[in-house]
């Protein structure tokens, strides 16, 4: 008998040194277990830091969506060692760093717990995690609203650029919809 698995979403983020290899080694390093299979990855994504120490570099951010064996909590334990093998650095809290792993949801799991909060409990406001995540599941719900409708609203939205020929949409790309209900995320010209 296999092991049941369980739909993850998790979020990626890089400030420090080479963003981009950094990022695409992480989600190498999260898929290599045979508990933990890719089943989408989004484009990257540039912002601002939001919060912490002012005059930051820009983050890259990406999300990858997979499904896991492992439990919640072997598997924020998977992301936390993959952020020490691309020296990760907790000193100040949302301060620069070189990789953020971090689970936004976990199936339909529901948490308080302080060490893992699910979902993540400012997933919702953050267009850089919302939007990446609209690309690679446009139903995607959150809270009970679409990710993409969660993005164009997020404080943040306005702040995202185009990293490496790819153009984020204006809100109204990410919240209009065709007839059959799925968002129009057409590039612009």
């Amino acid at each position: 008998m296999s092991p049941l698995y369980t739909r993850a979403v998790i979020a990626l983020g890089s400030n420090l040194g080479e963003r981009s290899d950094t990022l695409s080694a992480a989600v190498a390093d999260l898929v290599d277990p045979p508990e933990v299979r890719l089943l989408a990855i989004s484009p990257i994504v540039q912002t601002k830091a939001v919060g912490g120490p002012a005059d930051q570099p820009d983050f890259l951010n990406m999300v990858i969506a997979v499904e896991t064996s492992l439990p919640p909590r072997e598997l924020l334990r998977h992301c936390h060692d993959v952020e020490q093998k691309h020296l990760r650095v907790r000193e100040v809290r949302w301060g620069p760093r070189t990789l953020d792993v971090d689970i936004i949801t976990y199936g339909d799991v529901v948490s308080s717990d302080p060490e893992l909060t699910l979902p993540h409990p400012r997933a919702a406001k953050r267009a850089f995690v919302l939007y990446p995540w609209s690309l690679i599941d446009p139903a995607a719900e959150l809270n009970g609203q679409r990710v993409g409708e969660l993005a164009a609203k997020a404080d943040d939205f306005a702040d995202l650029a185009p990293f490496d020929g790819f153009r984020p949409p204006a809100p109204a790309d990410v919240t209009g919809a065709d007839a059959a209900g799925v968002p129009d995320t057409v590039d612009r010209p």
